[in-house]
């Protein structure tokens, strides 16, 4: 009977802890408030089993516990006990996944007006690269990377020659705008991650992966790494501020671009 109380309070004190507690999301600063009505939803649909699963153990703990006279029923098989089970099991898990799909079918799908950045992860340390003039990013290999070329950009690329180049600094991006962020590792697995856009991506070393997000708040936010990537993982921390499309153009028009950069 202790064991079947202290389940009990383990279901209520997980209920109270939800509404009462002071932890919950950051500020929502993007489009994908998708991610945060997925996330709710799977998190009540294992709540509600965990709850389910305690309060049936605490149940069988008091409703079958021991009495003088007493016997135990011997039954291997309930067919229609699996039959409840395997349909409400399959239905909890389509009904956390399907959303799931739907919301990756549009994470990927990029807005054909979305700004191109190149995010490039190094231990430890966030660099950027955005389009200059032209409009387009110019070709970048990890194998052209050197001291005078920290982020491999081709030098025989002539879309390449005016790209802006943000080595440890602050980046900016446009409020309303979609910007699709180009990833690329130079060294080992990075995680590029802005808690408030609810958004990440793995960067792995040889291939250039992808999300995009239209950020819908002015504001700095964090960047983080979500994969842990060596002694210095903690550190490796950016900045990105959401600005004014006026902001933004004036704040590009005063960074270095390759070719300066070059001389």
């Amino acid at each position: 009977m202790v064991i079947a109380v202290v389940l009990v309070l383990i279901v209520v004190g997980s209920v109270l802890f939800h509404f009462l507690s002071p932890w919950w999301f950051s500020p929502l600063a993007s489009n994908w408030n998708y991610i945060d009505d997925t996330t709710v939803l799977t998190f009540w649909i294992c709540g509600a089993v965990f709850s389910a699963l305690l309060l049936f153990v605490a149940y069988c703990l008091f409703r079958f516990r021991h009495t003088e006279g007493r016997k135990a029923a011997y039954e291997p098989e309930n067919k229609r006990l699996e039959g409840w089970l395997t349909a409400i099991t399959a239905g909890g898990v389509i009904a956390m996944l399907a959303p799931g799909l739907l919301v990756w079918a549009q994470f990927v799908q990029v807005p054909p007006a979305a700004t191109d950045v190149e995010v490039i992860g190094q231990q430890w340390l966030w660099s950027f690269r955005l389009p200059g003039a032209d409009g387009q990013l110019g070709a970048a290999d990890n194998r052209l990377v050197s001291p005078d070329n920290t982020l491999g950009v081709s030098p025989t690329d002539p879309a390449g020659q005016d790209d802006v180049l943000i080595e440890g600094g602050e980046l900016l991006i446009p409020v309303g705008r979609p910007v699709r962020f180009l990833l690329r590792s130079i060294d080992v697995l990075h995680n590029f991650y802005v808690p408030e856009f609810r958004a990440k991506m793995d960067m792995i070393p040889g291939s250039v992966t992808y999300f995009w997000v239209t950020p819908t708040q002015p504001g700095t936010y964090e960047i983080l790494c979500a994969e842990l990537c060596g002694v210095g993982h903690s550190y490796m921390r950016g900045v990105v501020t959401v600005v004014t499309e006026e902001d933004y153009q004036a704040w590009l028009s005063g960074q270095a671009t390759f070719a300066s950069l070059s001389l």
